[in-house]
């Protein structure tokens, strides 16, 4: 059958749900943090990279279904906002401008990595190491004549080991789970009644579709967030989508992740990984080695504003900074301005990296790749 222009296979989706339900909770059970998206997201992709089928096909779900979820996210952050919040946002100017040396330090770095060490050519490693905006960075790569595969890989890679690596860093450097102790701004009321349930919602929906209208970057939790915002700030909600309904989200984002791995050649997935860990490792460094000297500065927790510059997808940080609840409107901001920059530096350097790309190839200089689609 079809729903929302595209094919869904019952069966199928059930058997992929239920693969990433038991990876949750064997995560929950040998206690590791956000069991729920880190248990998921292994289990599925263990299964996909493998090759297994489910009911006659390999593990998949619709994608709409993380549209459906993602919004939860952003209500769940809007229910952060308070007048304090509003006041602090003065004292963030430090990290903010940290992003605008970050950003284009750890683009160049991972391209030189993936250029040299990884042995590709220019426009895939140029695009691979963006960090951040997957979508757009993945379509502009393919526009540019990069490798599709390996882009694909190296920047869904960039998303799961960053939410696979984080969280158990931290649990490991403080010695148990990581959470209210931490900067936790989530004061509001988790079980809403009917009414609240149904006003949360309309703020979610309004969101997402206003947030699409105006051309909001990543509006599907950037809408949210500003509806949700904004009714929490003026009073006319108290509460926050419950625990549960974070977990459920925690499991879609992680399955979804998880399926993205279909296809891929082993050899393909075990070169990139070896690759995207390595930047993933060096990004990190950067990123705690600047939490370390700026939190002071802004006010933070370290492990808060080490979070804000971790090199993960937006939807995916939020719900690592709501699941740990930690400062989630501070994370936030720090991501929105990381996504806006590394797509804008993107489109900036594009033709300086296709001009020396095809300057090497008529050259024939030593070390050049072979062309896309024949690495």
């Amino acid at each position: 059958m079809r729903l929302a222009g595209e094919e869904l296979q019952p069966l199928v989706t059930l058997a992929t749900f239920a693969i990433g339900i038991a990876g949750g909770l064997v995560a929950k059970w040998i206690g590791a943090p956000l069991p729920m998206l880190l248990g998921s997201v292994v289990s599925v992709g263990t299964f996909a990279i493998l090759g297994l089928r489910a009911y006659g096909g390999p593990p998949k779900i619709p994608m709409w279904l993380r549209l459906v979820f993602l919004p939860i996210i952003g209500v769940s952050i809007g229910g952060a906002f308070t007048p304090a919040i509003l006041a602090d946002l003065a004292s963030w100017w430090p990290t903010l401008l940290a992003v605008f040396v970050y950003v284009p330090v750890v683009h160049w770095l991972g391209y030189q990595e993936y250029k040299r060490l990884g042995r590709l050519e220019p426009r895939t490693a140029y695009y691979a190491a963006v960090p951040g905006g997957l979508i757009e960075v993945i379509a502009m790569g393919e526009e540019a004549g990069a490798d599709p595969a390996m882009l694909a890989m190296l920047q869904f890679l960039r998303l799961i080991l960053t939410i696979l690596l984080v969280p158990l860093a931290f649990s490991l450097l403080e010695g148990g789970p990581v959470g209210s102790s931490s900067g936790a701004v989530l004061s509001k009321l988790d079980r809403p009644d009917a009414f609240d349930a149904a006003f949360l919602f309309v703020l979610g929906a309004a969101g997402f579709f206003g947030g699409r209208w105006i051309g909001m970057p990543a509006y599907v939790i950037t809408g949210p967030i500003l509806m949700s915002g904004v009714a929490h700030l003026l009073g006319l909600i108290q509460t926050v989508p419950p625990s549960w309904l974070i977990e459920v989200t925690q499991l879609v984002v992680g399955v979804s992740l998880g399926t993205r791995f279909v296809g891929m050649e082993l050899s393909l997935v075990w070169r990139a990984l070896h690759l995207a860990f390595i930047n993933i490792l060096g990004t990190m460094v950067f990123a705690v080695v600047l939490a370390l000297v700026l939190h002071g500065a802004v006010g933070q927790p370290t492990e808060a504003v080490t979070l804000a510059f971790a090199p993960g997808g937006l939807a995916e940080m939020a719900l690592v900074a709501v699941s740990l609840e930690m400062s989630v409107v501070y994370v936030t901001a720090h991501h929105v301005v990381r996504i806006i920059l590394s797509v804008s530096i993107a489109k900036m350097f594009a033709r300086r990296v296709a001009g020396a790309d095809a300057t090497g190839r008529r050259t024939g200089s030593a070390g050049s790749a072979p062309p896309p689609g024949r690495q």
